[in-house]
């Protein structure tokens, strides 16, 4: 999977810690056991609940994106199957993980426990509304499309702070990264990307 889906010269995944963390973290248990056959193909899978684990390179991608350090503190929203947390907490200093669904929140905090994470932090909840008693945030990672970005994730952005997130309707999105510096946002368009959407409590 590292070498053929991160590692080939399209692909130009270079970041040595997001190379180590998706070699040490087994994306199999992650993934529903019908799928597991499946678990290390460059594809996103179904995991419950309408939701889904994204592709290998879509999780290395975006980590890499955000440039993580390891004393940064990141929020992430859309737990998911808890596969990009991990990914994260194998890198950072702290994260702070948000699920809408608290049947696959629940779930997620289970499995990174038992895999013996104790720096990742959780809450279920609206992600558009971000984690603002803990912020500021060094990065902010999110694995869900919203149709814009959420205001509350961009004020919860440290100085020089990186936010990667999928925007856009479900025929047509981009995976942007806003970094915050000098109080200014600066946007860039990464590549096109289709995530599920986003959902808040105010629909």
């Amino acid at each position: 999977m590292i070498q053929e889906q991160l590692l080939s010269e399209n692909r130009g995944i270079s970041y040595p810690d997001v190379i180590a963390a998706m070699r040490h973290v087994p994306r199999d248990v992650f993934v529903p056991e019908i799928y597991r056959a499946a678990a290390f193909t460059d594809r996103p899978l179904p995991i419950s609940h309408g939701q889904t684990i994204s592709q290998p390179f879509i999780v290395a991608y975006m980590t890499e994106a955000i440039n993580p350090k390891s004393t940064d503190r990141v929020l992430e929203i859309g737990t998911g199957s808890g596969y990009q947390t991990a990914i994260l907490a194998e890198i950072v200093k702290e994260v702070f993980t948000i699920e809408m669904v608290p049947a696959l929140a629940k779930q997620a905090s289970t499995l990174l426990n038992k895999l013996g994470f104790t720096n990742i932090h959780y809450r279920q909840g609206d992600g558009s509304l971000g984690w603002p008693e803990a912020a500021p945030f060094d990065a902010i990672l999110v694995t869900c499309a919203p149709t814009n970005i959420p205001t509350p994730l961009l004020e919860q952005l440290d100085q020089h702070g990186k936010l990667v997130i999928p925007t856009g309707t479900d025929n047509s999105q981009q995976l942007k990264r806003i970094t915050h510096t000098d109080d200014v946002f600066h946007h860039e368009t990464l590549l096109p990307v289709r995530f599920v959407p986003m959902k808040n409590l105010r629909r």
